[in-house]
C-alpha cells in the first residue's frame, strides 16, 4: 500500500517586473564594462559618452543605483513556502 504524503505549505513564485527587467539589463551593461574595464582598461561608457561628462557619470549613477535595487530582485521572486 502506497501512501502520499501532502504537504501543508504551497510554494508561490513572483514573475520579473518590467522595473525588474530593466534593472537586469542595465546590471548586465554595468557587469559587461566592468569586465572590459578590468581585463583590457577600455570603459566602453566613457568611449560612448565621452570620459567623465555629464551623460556618463549619469550612466555609472544609474547602474549603481539599479545594481542596489536588484539586492531586491531575488528576495521577491525566489519561491516562498508558506503555511495554509
Amino acid at each position: 500500500m502506497s501512501t502520499t504524503l501532502r504537504s501543508n505549505a504551497t510554494t508561490e513564485t513572483h514573475a520579473l517586473g518590467i522595473a525588474d527587467w530593466i534593472a537586469l539589463v542595465l546590471m548586465i551593461v554595468g557587469a559587461i564594462n566592468w569586465g572590459l574595464v578590468g581585463a583590457f582598461g577600455f570603459d566602453l561608457v566613457a568611449a560612448i559618452f565621452g570620459e567623465m561628462t555629464t551623460t556618463s557619470r549619469a550612466v555609472y549613477v544609474l547602474v549603481g543605483l539599479v545594481g542596489l535595487y536588484g539586492i531586491s530582485i531575488p528576495l521577491r521572486v525566489a519561491p516562498r513556502v508558506r503555511a495554509r
